[in-house]
């Protein structure tokens, strides 16, 4: 059986600037698992930086308010969504909360580096 607590993954900054910590990946743990998994934190006023996965993602909201936009599509978000992004899709988060906006990230197959595209700022 396998468990992970959340504050035993440690944390990174990802390359669109959110703050994330590693639940589950099938190259960081021996499982049969097609999927990563990820909690991560946008703080209060900041926007990630646009970028693009070649997978499919999906960002589920646990706290705070934001703004999601996938291919200039913008949408308010709240803890109870779950937005899918497609492949290929340019996307970006802003928390326009007065707290942090923490979601969890599924992106299928599982997240890799060269797998992502990082835009300039909008």
């Amino acid at each position: 059986m396998l468990i992970r607590k959340l504050f035993d993954c440690p944390e990174f900054v990802a390359g669109d600037g959110t703050q994330l910590r590693e639940l589950l990946h099938p190259d960081k743990q021996d499982l049969a698992l097609r999927y990563s998994l990820a909690h991560a934190v946008l703080p209060v006023g900041q926007v990630s930086t646009p970028h693009a996965l070649i997978t499919s993602e999906v960002y589920y909201i646990l706290a705070g308010q934001g703004e999601m936009t996938i291919d200039g599509e913008t949408s308010p978000v709240e803890p109870g969504d779950a937005v899918y992004i497609p492949p290929h899709a340019r996307q970006h988060l802003r928390n326009t909360g007065d707290g942090p906006l923490v979601f969890i990230c599924l992106v299928d197959p599982a997240w890799r580096q060269e797998d992502e595209t990082v835009f300039e700022a909008d």
